[in-house]
């Protein structure tokens, strides 16, 4: 196992720093502030699907998807570079926060998105991104959120399972510090549409509700 595969402890990860990052505020698709909390009746998700550019546009692409942002969460280095992040020595994970109007779009729905469009079971790496910073990872919110997460997660492994498919590695827990990456990465496929997208799903779709 690489060294970046290998998780980092509170006191072997990076110090980090105290000032947080200055990022451009406007969502550069759909106009929104990303650093706006979750309005009356809109809630918050943590997703972490191997390089966040990719995982992000398929998010804000979603009817019902008020704003997203890439970012790191999940380590241990406050306000981390992502330089830093790519060393694997701050413990976080690339992820996408979303806000969303669970009226319009429910995070079953945003969930099943999530299953599908990368490859749950390959621990520290997506694909040839090998890291910890590559980790499949759901961070939530409240209770109703982890019951949903949990729920799911048992209706995929029973699909993955009739394929013969390996075990989920995704890491589920309750939130803890989000990190804005750089402006430069915020949106980056709209502003790069040739850009690097690593997603690759199993193949294996979320099965209907009955």
């Amino acid at each position: 196992m690489l060294r970046k595969q290998i998780m980092v402890t509170p006191d072997t990860a990076l110090p980090g720093r105290s000032d947080s990052m200055l990022i451009e505020k406007k969502h550069y698709v759909n106009k929104n502030d990303i650093t706006a909390e979750p309005a009356q009746n809109q809630q918050k998700i943590l997703f972490g699907m191997g390089c966040f550019w990719g995982a992000e546009r398929l998010f804000w692409q979603l009817e019902g998807v008020i704003s997203t942002a890439v970012g790191y969460s999940g380590g241990y280095t406050p306000n981390p570079t992502y330089d830093e992040v790519c060393t694997g020595r701050t413990g976080h994970t690339e992820v996408v926060r979303i806000i969303y109007d669970p009226q319009i779009i429910t995070l079953p729905e945003l969930l099943n998105v999530f299953w599908e469009h990368h490859n749950p079971t390959q621990g520290m790496q997506q694909g040839n991104d090998i890291g910890s910073q590559y980790r499949s990872a759901i961070y939530f919110y409240n209770e109703q959120q982890q019951h949903s997460i949990e729920k799911s997660q048992k209706i995929y492994q029973k699909a993955l399972n009739e394929k013969s498919i390996a075990r989920i590695t995704t890491e589920i827990g309750p939130a803890g510090p989000y990190y804005y990456a750089e402006t430069y990465h915020q949106q980056y496929l709209a502003k790069n549409p040739a850009g690097y997208c690593g997603l690759n799903g199993t193949g294996v779709c979320f099965p209907p509700e009955k």
